[in-house]
C-alpha cells in the first residue's frame, strides 16, 4: 500500500484496492484489499499466500480418531489470537472484535475439523509456508461484520493510517484501515471464516523468540480470524512479505521472500 501522502485516484471506472490493517491501539477496527474490492480486516490479521486443496490420508485420520478418542483437540486458540475476542461483560476495545465465547468457538473449529476428516476430506488447506495451514469455515459467529468494503471515491476520505505493531515485541509497520464507526452498516454479515493455523512446532519457535511459552500440545494453534464471503485465501500483502523476512524476533515468521510471488503481491495490490 502507498503512504497516505499518495493516495490513489479512485473513480467509477478503476479502483485501486488497499490493504487496510486495523490498529490495535486506537479503533478496533476492519482492514484491507482486493482486486475488486476493498478489503476490511479485523485486527492482527495474518493475511497469507495462494491455496491449493490438500487430500486426505490415512495418517490424518488415524489422528484425529485418536484425538477423539483421548479428549484432546488437534486444534487449540493460540493467545495471539485470543486477544481478538471481546472478553465476557465488557464491550470490545483494542484488538477484540470477536463476541464469542473462546472456548466455543474452540469447540465449533474442532466439530468442523473431526466431520470433515471423517468424510474423507483434509479441511486443512495449505498456506504460505509448511507450518501455516487454513481452514475455512461457514460462519457461526452472529453479527460478525466482513472483512471487506469497497473503496470508493465517497469514502475514501475516511481511511486512516499509521504505524501499528500487533504486539510489544513487534516492529510497526505503515498500516491502513477505516474505522469501524465510520462504515457502520455498510458491511455486510460475514459468510465464512478463514481459521489460519500455525503448526505447534512453528508456535513454539516463534514464542522462544520473544520469550514467551506455548501451554499447549495441539499439533495446530489458530493464530488469526478472519471474517470474509469467500472459500478461499485472501492474498498476503508485500509489507507482511517483508516483516515475515525479518525474523520471528521482530514479529515474522523467518520464511525467505520469493521474488516472484513478492512481484505477484504488488501487482494484485496495486491495481
Amino acid at each position: 500500500p502507498a503512504p497516505m501522502q499518495q493516495l490513489p485516484r479512485l473513480s467509477a471506472r478503476r479502483l485501486r484496492l488497499w490493504r487496510l490493517a486495523a490498529s490495535a491501539a486506537t479503533l478496533g477496527g476492519l482492514s484491507t484489499s482486493l482486486g475488486g474490492a476493498s478489503w476490511i480486516a479485523s485486527p492482527a490479521f495474518v493475511a497469507r499466500a495462494s491455496v491449493s486443496q490438500a487430500v486426505v490420508g490415512t495418517s490424518l485420520v488415524s489422528r484425529c480418531a485418536s484425538s477423539m478418542a483421548t479428549g484432546s483437540r488437534n486444534i487449540v486458540l493460540d493467545p495471539f489470537a485470543a486477544r481478538n475476542f471481546v472478553e465476557p461483560g465488557q464491550a470490545p476495545q483494542g484488538p477484540a472484535f470477536i463476541e464469542f465465547d473462546k472456548a466455543a468457538f474452540e469447540e465449533k473449529v474442532n466439530e468442523f475439523y473431526e466431520q470433515r476428516v471423517a468424510s474423507g476430506e483434509d479441511p486443512l488447506q495449505p498456506g504460505y509456508a509448511p507450518f501455516c495451514k487454513h481452514i475455512f469455515v461457514p460462519n457461526f459467529v452472529p453479527g460478525l461484520a466482513d472483512s471487506v468494503l469497497e473503496v470508493t471515491p465517497e469514502n475514501q476520505k475516511l481511511l486512516q493510517s499509521e504505524y501499528v505493531a500487533r504486539t510489544e515485541k513487534e516492529l510497526a509497520v505503515l498500516t491502513r484501515w477505516f474505522p469501524k464507526s465510520a462504515v457502520a452498516g455498510l458491511v455486510p454479515e460475514a459468510k465464512v471464516l478463514d481459521v489460519i493455523l500455525y503448526s505447534r512446532e512453528q508456535i513454539r519457535k516463534e514464542n522462544a523468540a520473544m520469550g514467551e511459552e506455548s501451554d499447549s500440545d495441539a499439533p495446530w494453534g489458530i493464530v488469526s480470524v478472519k471474517p470474509q464471503n469467500r472459500f478461499e485465501e485472501i492474498p498476503m500483502e508485500p509489507i507482511t512479505m517483508m516483516r515475515n523476512l525479518l525474523g520471528v524476533e521482530y514479529g515474522g515468521s523467518g520464511v525467505t521472500l520469493d521474488r516472484d510471488e513478492y512481484a505477484k503481491a504488488v501487482e494484485f495490490w496495486s491495481r
